[in-house]
């Protein structure tokens, strides 16, 4: 593991923020610096200024962001440092971290940021908070819903919501916890709870999203036939038009037109015709879900893809990129991972890492998704077990949230 390479690198997680409609409103960007010996995640102003360079130069907020609201939060220095001002207001919201001395010097920062148009945010506040100097100036809220007594919720988004303050509850991990969130009043919501299924006994598989299923079924039988596929792909012209328009798109650069299904079925080859159907029946079986769903499913698919090459695995490319893009397929279904599995005739290694299982493929299934929640320990780990350098995932992650947000526009519902 290079040295110099870890201390160059800057390790970002996006966390998404919804809207009550389950769309993302924003994104909140937290980084750590490196993961040499010794370091602290990045709450220092070296730290954030490094993220401010990097989200602006190096990866770009519009990819980083995908058009969306980046939260950033900023140290007292930092406020008062005139830094904020290097980001554009009106894709930035400024989070006041809760450990900040709340003093007339700060007031005055925040003030003077929202009067050149800035969004300030409070972050973690609790009910004990309730008379904090800062609730003037703050334009969104962010409560601990986990934290905060259930009977005490409502009356607190309700007390915000008067202030003219949009309430955002934070640590939301049900699906019941964001119906509680929605009935108490409040605007944002954050949390896993969109990553996991909704499983009712009894409930069965909705016949829209079958067919799809029974697509990935068909197209990952070990003898695949492309008569099968085309005759499938005749059958569903939305489907069969998706595919020219996909074969047809700036990611070939094909000089010509191609205008049969057959044809573009033999240039794509079995494992991109496989990685293409997951793509599309996914985004499919999504329209019900938050788009993040499908985003973060494409980000993972990639990134096992990348990560493959990095440790001695190129052969396994195409699985590994199948196995990130399957590890929501539970939550788009809403049924357990285990029976939506046994329907797909997938590779077992890919089964096996799903189900938490100790197959070759769990520490790339492992890295990725601990590099996503930001679980540096488990990460480095994970990259020590492939013997890859975590210095080189940061550029990985990067590239894999600009492919998806191309992936997610390009099989997105016509």
């Amino acid at each position: 593991m290079g040295k110099s390479a870890l201390a160059r690198s800057v390790f970002v997680v996006r966390q998404p923020i919804f809207h009550r409609a389950r769309s993302v409103h924003g994104y909140e960007l937290l980084f750590r610096p490196n993961l040499a010996p010794g370091s602290t995640p990045a709450d220092s102003d070296a730290s954030a200024v490094e993220l401010i360079a990097s989200a602006l130069v190096d990866i770009g907020l519009e990819d980083l962001t995908g058009g969306r609201r980046g939260f950033v939060p900023l140290t007292r220095s930092l406020l008062l440092g005139h830094v904020a001002d290097l980001l554009p207001p009106d894709l930035i919201t400024l989070e006041v971290l809760d450990n900040v001395d709340a003093d007339a010097d700060l007031a005055d920062a925040c003030r003077r940021l929202r009067t050149g148009g800035y969004t300030i945010a409070m972050d973690d506040f609790v009910l004990a908070e309730a008379d904090h100097p800062f609730l003037d100036l703050a334009d969104i809220v962010k409560v601990d819903f986990f934290a905060t007594d259930p009977d005490d919720r409502a009356r607190l988004a309700r007390d915000l919501r008067g202030r003219g303050i949009r309430p955002l509850a934070q640590h939301v991990e049900t699906e019941d916890d964001f119906v509680r969130a929605e009935a108490n009043g409040y605007e944002y919501v954050q949390g896993s709870f969109f990553s996991k299924p909704i499983v009712h006994e009894g409930k069965v598989i909705e016949g829209s999203k079958l067919v799809y299923l029974r697509l990935l079924e068909e197209v990952h039988r070990p003898r695949m036939s492309l008569d099968d596929i085309e005759n499938t792909l005749k059958q569903d012209v939305a489907l069969a038009y998706k595919l020219l328009q996909f074969i047809n798109s700036v990611w070939f650069g094909l000089r010509y037109e191609v205008r049969s299904i057959k044809r573009a079925l033999v240039l794509l080859g079995p494992k991109e015709i496989r990685k293409w159907f997951a793509l599309v029946s996914l985004r499919q079986m999504g329209t019900d879900k938050p788009d993040e769903l499908f985003l973060r499913s494409a980000v993972r698919a990639k990134m096992g893809e990348a990560v493959a090459a990095m440790a001695d695995m190129v052969e396994c490319r195409s699985e590994l990129f199948l196995m990130g893009m399957f590890s929501v397929i539970d939550a788009l279904l809403d049924a357990p991972m285990e029976t939506v599995l046994a329907k797909l005739p997938l590779d077992q290694r890919v089964k096996g890492a799903l189900l938490g299982k100790d197959t070759p493929f769990r520490p790339v299934y492992d890295l990725v998704t601990a590099y996503e929640a930001g679980r540096w320990d488990e990460f480095a780990e994970s990259a020590d077990c492939l013997g890859i350098d975590p210095g080189d995932v940061p550029s990985v992650w990067a590239e894999s949230v600009r492919w998806a947000n191309q992936a997610f526009a390009e099989v997105s519902v016509v």
